[in-house]
């Protein structure tokens, strides 16, 4: 599992290593940039805006360096109970880690939800790199125009932006080489072949909320919390058994589907993805309750695993 712990070594002379907090609004692709870097899935993607719950956190080692990257989720108004404490886990974000990159899409201009962020920034002492995200979804000329108006928003001390892409990882290395120099000598904090800290159920529920949104998308966007009821692991069988938590009986009768059609499509998909990173065959039982309105009740949202972190 990813989430394994081994043997930490004593970093060699001049080796760096650090935290950076990835910052942006919803769906600007931190957390397809923090998979590309790390060179394995280790946070859920989807074209829905606002899919990060929980700061996540994937490590890159190299010779070099070690960089913990934390995926926080987007920083926008909340609206409900949940909201709030995923925004306030955001901003924390801000002044926990080493470095920050904040990161914008480069297809579109540069808006009052990146003004807003680019103004928390300035107000931190933390090192900021801005980077431009998805260079390749515009056209040159778009690319241009777009450019002009995120260096209005960007602090001249903050140096030269760098573009790139967390698709086709162009820019990438030219990233990772900026992000290094700025960090600190310092030891290493996780064994060298660990690409997350997540624990093991975080991480099978949200393979599953990936699926429900790639295949509901719009009908059931943010009001789905999954809860792993139970994890047994035998030698070549890994059986998980997982509610799927919605706010309405509507909701329910769409994940469902026709004669149950729509959740083994989401079971079987969520499956393949567990299959990449467990060891052996996975048995995968899902089942969907309605708890009514539980975003909007801060018990509900703790219970469901989402806490307001320090």
């Amino acid at each position: 599992m990813i989430h394994e712990m081994g043997q930490i070594p004593v970093a060699p002379p001049e080796f760096k290593s650090g935290f950076i907090g990835l910052i942006g609004r919803p769906n600007v692709g931190k957390s397809t940039l923090m998979n590309q870097l790390v060179g394995q899935k280790v946070a859920i993607t989807s074209a829905v805006a606002q899919t990060t719950r929980n700061r996540l956190r994937g490590i890159l080692t190299t010779d070099q360096s070690q960089m913990i990257f934390v995926d926080t989720p987007g920083i926008h108004k909340p609206h409900h109970e949940l909201a709030k404490v995923i925004v306030k886990n955001a901003q924390s974000t801000i002044d926990a880690v080493d470095v920050i990159l904040f990161i914008v899409d480069a297809s579109t201009p540069a808006g009052g939800g990146d003004r807003y962020i680019a103004e928390l920034l300035q107000k931190s002492q933390v090192p900021v790199i801005a980077g431009l995200n998805k260079i390749d979804a515009a056209t040159e000329s778009q690319r241009d125009k777009n450019r002009k108006t995120y260096q209005d928003i960007i602090p001249k001390n903050w140096g030269e932006h760098l573009e790139f892409s967390a698709i086709t990882g162009m820019g990438l290395e030219q990233l990772q080489q900026q992000l290094t120099a700025k960090l600190d000598y310092g030891p290493y904090y996780y064994p060298p072949d660990l690409v997350s800290d997540q624990p093991e159920r975080l991480v099978m529920a949200e393979l599953i909320r990936e699926q429900i949104l790639k295949y509901t998308r719009e009908e059931i966007p943010h009001s789905v919390a999954i809860v792993i009821d139970r994890i047994e692991e035998q030698q070549d069988l890994t059986t998980i058994m997982a509610t799927i938590n919605v706010e309405r009986s509507s909701q329910k009768r769409i994940l469902i589907g026709k004669k149950g059609a729509m959740l083994k499509q989401i079971g079987t998909a969520a499956r393949g993805e567990m299959q990449k990173i467990i060891a052996g065959k996975v048995y995968l039982e899902l089942f969907v309750r309605v708890q009514s309105k539980w975003r909007e009740s801060a018990r509900q949202v703790a219970e469901f695993g989402y806490f307001q972190e320090n």
